[in-house]
């Protein structure tokens, strides 16, 4: 392939300080926050036990496996400019503007500069995009290498391809998808590949449309014979996995954490909803609806004058990346996050925006229109459960849990605090900034009735209860009623229901002495009475408890 005449006009580094400089002032009210979710539980704790005693193996937290690269990387801007939370944002920011500038190059390259700024615009405002780029997680790292090793692949620089999807793999072990799909279409999508180049030809011929003018969309990708360098990636990888198989005896992870992510996710029922989920993160989830249904509608239109689509072939490879990825998706990982997708939703993107841009005259309307649904989902909660991650309810989050564990530390100093995780972490470890001083913790998995009943039992082990919501739910969410729906929810997907503050503190035999409240969310705490102080408070099990709760 030649290179498209604009896909060099803007300056490399000046695409990147200006992506960097839009997302930092982007982010600026979010860059001190405290460390949030899986943040706190693993992979802040795993960089700064790399930046401690230079270990690549975590022994602060059961070790997942996860390769180093990420955790690597913080470790160094920690040692260079200091152990703070802004430090890390603005480290993770600048993963985040390098994968929006090889998002750019790469629409740059199989479209044109217009689809890649837009493209650029609508990934970067979109909210899981959005919350993930200055979050201390690997996925986003993932998929910026991924765009890399894909502009490689769509420019047939094989050296380039095998040291990108390197990379890749060494942010996180999932981007081994990208590459193996890839090769898989290699192997298999030849004929197919010849089949569409040449209806494209006669469809060329059929419209008058001149092989020069055309010649771009029409020719083949040349020396795709040797696929090598798609395998090359599975080198590193495997060298890590032994590495860690060596230090630990485990080879994908702690026992626990290969049991929830692979072992317990193999049913094929819930394969079959997890993959439905995939498809609703790939095409709808947090108004990307508004993209899929334009483009839907922008497929009943004939093309404008002479505007060229992405390649077939191209368009073909970017599809066996996202079908890896929807279906590996959902065969692993306990949780459905939607931020395991994050190196392909970006694709599904650009395929959206060139296709408005080829069909619709006004279509930099319609990206507007679906750039400012995308802002409003990051303010606005959905109507359905979404992971507190996924827009600014994580934000809330924090705020909630640094108000609430502010005033127990003042006013509870020497108290043990009955909580759950990720509570637990942000009450035991001072340095993810919740509080001043570690908290000695007495951790329940959940706030169920079945954990607080059982937690009421052993009511002389703490002093007082941290509970709060796990999740952010609309208060009437779509399928609620939706009894088989549920109960899938519950046997698949680890949902539980959280009792509110007021039933918690029944049950606990204790008075609510703190609770607040943001959309979706709340926190409380509550003071655990003594036993004889216990003689005037409510019987905690007494049948009406649950149902003043609405179970």
């Amino acid at each position: 392939m030649t290179v498209s005449p604009d896909s060099r006009r803007y300056s490399t580094s000046l695409i990147f300080t200006v992506f960097f400089l839009a997302l930092f002032a982007l982010h600026a009210p979010l860059l001190r926050l405290p460390y949030f979710w899986d943040e706190a539980g693993y992979y802040i704790p795993a960089a700064r036990d790399l930046l401690l005693s230079g270990s690549l193996i975590p022994y602060s937290a059961p070790s997942n496996a996860h390769p180093p690269l990420v955790t690597a990387f913080l470790a160094l801007a920690w040692k260079l400019l200091g152990f703070t939370p802004l430090v890390t944002r603005a480290a993770m920011l600048l993963i985040a503007a390098f994968a929006l500038l090889g998002l750019f190059r790469l629409a740059q390259r199989v479209a044109n500069t217009e689809v890649a700024f837009a493209s650029a615009i609508c990934t970067a405002l979109y909210p899981v995009f959005f919350t993930q780029s200055s979050l201390a997680h690997l996925d986003l790292a993932a998929a910026a290498f991924t765009f890399w090793g894909l502009l490689a692949y769509v420019e047939d620089r094989r050296p380039a391809i095998a040291i990108w999807f390197s990379i890749a793999v060494l942010a996180k072990e999932t981007a081994i998808l990208a590459p193996l799909a890839l090769f898989t279409w290699e192997l298999a999508g030849t004929k197919l590949r010849d089949l569409a180049l040449a209806a494209e030809r006669r469809k060329n011929k059929a419209h008058g449309v001149s092989r020069g003018s055309d010649a771009r969309n029409d020719q083949a990708p040349e020396g795709r014979k040797n696929p090598a360098a798609l395998l090359f990636p599975i080198i590193p990888l495997a060298l890590w996995y032994a590495y860690h198989y060596h230090r630990t005896g485990f080879l994908f992870g702690n026992p626990e954490f290969f049991r929830y992510n692979v072992q317990a996710t193999l049913h094929p029922l819930r394969i079959l909803l997890a993959f439905g989920l995939r498809l609703w993160q790939l095409l709808a989830y947090l108004n990307l609806y508004l993209l899929t249904l334009a483009t839907a509608l922008a497929m009943f239109r004939k093309p404008l004058d002479d505007r060229q689509r992405i390649p077939l072939h191209v368009q073909f490879a970017f599809l066996s990346i996202i079908l890896a990825y929807a279906f590996a998706m959902a065969v692993i990982g306990g949780a459905v996050l939607a931020r395991y997708m994050l190196p392909v939703i970006p694709i599904v993107i650009i395929i959206g925006v060139s296709t408005l841009r080829r069909r619709v005259r006004i279509w930099r309307g319609v990206v507007a229109v679906v750039a400012l649904g995308f802002v409003a989902a990051l303010f606005m909660n959905p109507p359905y459960g979404l992971s507190l991650e996924d827009n600014l309810a994580y934000r809330d989050y924090i705020q909630l849990h640094q108000l609430a564990e502010t005033f127990l530390e003042a006013r509870y100093p020497m108290a043990k605090v009955l909580t759950a995780w990720p509570a637990s972490d942000e009450l035991s470890h001072s340095y993810l900034g919740y509080v001043t001083r570690p908290v000695k913790v007495v951790r329940i998995e959940d706030f169920t009735a079945e954990q607080l009943f059982a937690a009421s039992d052993l009511r002389a082990n703490f002093d007082v209860a941290l509970v709060f919501s796990t999740k952010c739910e609309p208060s009437h969410a779509l399928f609620e009623d939706w009894t088989t729906w549920q109960r899938w929810k519950t046997e698949f997907f680890g949902y539980h229901r959280d009792l509110p503050p007021a039933a918690a503190a029944q049950i606990l035999g204790g008075q609510l002495v703190y609770e607040n409240h943001r959309p979706g969310q709340w926190i409380a705490i509550i003071e655990i009475a003594r036993v004889e102080e216990a003689q005037t408070l409510p019987n905690a099990k007494m049948p009406g408890i649950l149902a003043n709760s609405g179970h």
